[in-house]
């Protein structure tokens, strides 16, 4: 190394006390001149001293560098593996075909994740080989990766795989001019060298990776994302906002959403920059300038490095869509949940199932009321405590979760408590949905008031004696308010609001007498539709026409209209025993709907 340029790395502010000493020279005695020069001799080896150190430091850093991009390659690699053997173990049948189908679209879409990875990986060791080479290094590959004289200790092996340098080896670790010339060019603001390329990859492999978890359909459902280009931002507060704006007005699927976004910024460096009080300076400018030749790969293989780590990323999601494994659990609990309050004669009805957690991974619950609280957390689940002042209390917060990769699963919940004293509540005795043309049967309360009426939005009620009859409209959702009526004041309140789902009817099951569809063949000639036994809906269902036939059948086979099936009788008698009997009926129930229902029976 020359002195000018040890000189250099000791900075101008070391350099321009020994120019003055050299420069006045002449001023100077010999025992002066002599004693200036070995100073100068002595700075210029502590600063070879300290170059050195610096450039085993990058050698150093660029080798930590390569052993986490070799563990991000087999974390990617495996998830891929791990997809392709479940597709593997599937037998091929129609129970499984629907899986198979799926596997196959998700493995479609790794090797898509793959391409555009390889492309930009390959592009970055296309870069390092040619700095080396026109640095003057040898680079031909070695198959003894631990000569240490070699500074390729292995060649790709497999699409995504870096090459594998050895930086101990690089005789020119100093070089900064080529490096310079080759990826910025002339201007740091403007760099017209190949680092505008990489800049326009790296921003390529962001659009292209996003774009690929984003931008797919599947069992009807279209998922279509318009990719942005974000490349200002104050600072990653501001660069989640403007990741999240675009993202929501895409309409992100929640399935995809927080990994597109981590994604994304991993991927994401701030465009320009303000370096030494010199502002709009290109990332690349920043990145590269007067970086030496070892500092300059090891920045390249950082980059090589986010890729990685994004296509770890998004195919570690890819496989959660077809593999269970994306959640650890290790412990299971009991839970039973239905109403706390129940008045006599009342039906109870109780939810029991059983939830898996991790002990070691318990959520994180979050409350956004203004309310005094304090959050336990036990078997997997948050414990919220608060006292109910004098109104109704409408919570909202947000549960958390990491999976196996650290992605953090954000889900929002809220609960509604209604605080007595008054109150309004609603029983619907039939479950919590209104049947499209019956006669939902609901029953409202407003403790406090003499009074109670009901009203609602797409909805016709009749007021009976003890109950309102309630018949939704064509729309999906129907409202019900319960309004608190005082007729001695006529003051009156809203106590409660609902909004229900509107659904149609379930279709009925054919009975033959008393047995039903699949039971045996007997002497009743009636043909019933109805629910089965256990469904509370109380629906009279009418046989418009019906249709017979059995394996014995020859000719046309008998039909009829209503439950009657004496029209069937010859061809039941004529039918050997251990024969299928079969009705093919068309019905109507109270909305008036026509349904297909069909019944087996072995004689």
């Amino acid at each position: 190394m020359s002195l000018v340029v040890t000189l250099f790395i000791l900075g101008h502010s070391t350099y321009e006390p020994i120019k003055h000493k050299i420069m006045a020279g002449g001023k100077e005695s010999p025992r002066q001149k002599m004693i200036g020069m070995m100073y100068l001799v002595l700075t210029a080896l502590l600063a070879l001293n300290v170059s050195k150190s610096i450039l085993d430091a990058f050698v150093a850093i660029e080798e930590n560098i390569q052993k986490a991009n070799a563990m991000q390659f087999e974390v990617g690699s495996r998830s891929i593996l791990d997809v392709k053997s479940e597709l593997a173990g599937l037998k091929q049948s129609s129970e499984n075909s629907a899986k198979i189908k799926k596997i196959k679209f998700v493995i479609s879409k790794m090797k898509d994740v793959e391409r555009a990875t390889d492309l930009f990986i390959k592009s970055i060791d296309d870069i390092k080989l040619n700095l080396l080479t026109k640095s003057g290094e040898n680079i031909t590959f070695t198959r003894k990766n631990t000569e240490s004289s070699a500074i390729i200790w292995e060649k790709p092996k497999a699409e995504c795989s870096p090459i594998r340098f050895n930086l101990s080896a690089v005789n020119a670790k100093d070089q900064y001019d080529i490096p310079m010339n080759i990826l910025i060019g002339g201007d740091i603001k403007n760099p017209s060298g190949v680092g505008k390329d990489v800049w326009k990859e790296l921003i390529d492999l962001r659009k292209d990776l996003a774009t690929i978890l984003g931008n797919y359909s599947w069992n009807g459902k279209v998922n279509k994302l318009n990719c942005q280009n974000i490349n200002s931002y104050s600072n990653n507060v501001d660069l989640a906002h403007k990741v999240d704006a675009f993202l929501i007005e895409n309409n992100v699927s929640k399935d995809d959403y927080e990994v597109i976004k981590k994604l994304y910024m991993s991927l994401t460096k701030q465009e320009r920059v303000t370096v030494n009080d010199m502002k709009n300076v290109h990332w690349i400018g920043a990145t590269f300038d007067h970086s030496p030749l070892v500092a300059a790969i090891a920045s390249l293989s950082s980059l090589q490095q986010d890729a990685l780590a994004a296509r770890s990323l998004a195919l570690g999601h890819l496989k959660s869509k077809v593999s269970t494994g994306e959640y650890s659990f290790n412990s299971i609990v009991p839970l039973a949940y239905g109403p706390v309050i129940a008045n006599i004669g009342d039906e109870v009805n109780l939810n029991i199932m059983m939830a898996a957690f991790d002990s070691e991974n318990q959520p994180i619950v979050t409350l956004d009321n203004d309310y005094e609280n304090e959050i336990n957390y036990s078997n997997g689940q948050g414990h919220i405590k608060l006292k109910a002042g004098t109104g109704n209390l409408s919570l909202t917060g947000t549960i958390s979760i990491k999976n196996k990769n650290g992605l953090i699963k954000k889900e929002k919940w809220n609960h509604e408590v209604l605080v007595m004293k008054p109150q309004g509540s609603i029983e619907m005795p039939q479950f919590n949905l209104l049947y499209r043309g019956y006669e939902n049967i609901i029953v409202p309360t407003a403790s406090g008031y003499n009074e109670t009426i009901l009203t609602g939005n797409n909805v016709t009620i009749i007021k009976k004696s003890d109950h309102y009859i309630v018949k939704p409209g064509n729309g999906g959702v129907a409202k019900l308010v319960v309004t608190g009526k005082n007729s001695a004041t006529n003051d009156s309140k809203v106590l409660k609001s609902i909004t229900y789902k509107v659904v149609d009817l379930p279709d009925p099951v054919l009975f033959w007498g008393s047995s039903k569809t699949g039971g045996n063949a007997n002497s009743s000639r009636v043909l019933i539709p109805k629910f089965e036994p256990g469904n509370p809906l109380n629906v009279n269902w009418n046989i418009i026409k019906w249709e017979c036939s059995s394996s014995s059948l020859r000719g046309a086979p008998p039909t009829g209209s209503g439950n009657n099936i004496s029209q069937a009788n010859a061809l039941i008698n004529a039918s050997p025993k251990g024969t299928m009997i079969s009705f093919l009926a068309t019905v109507t129930g109270p909305d008036n709907r026509k349904r297909q229902i069909a019944g087996s029976w072995i004689k």
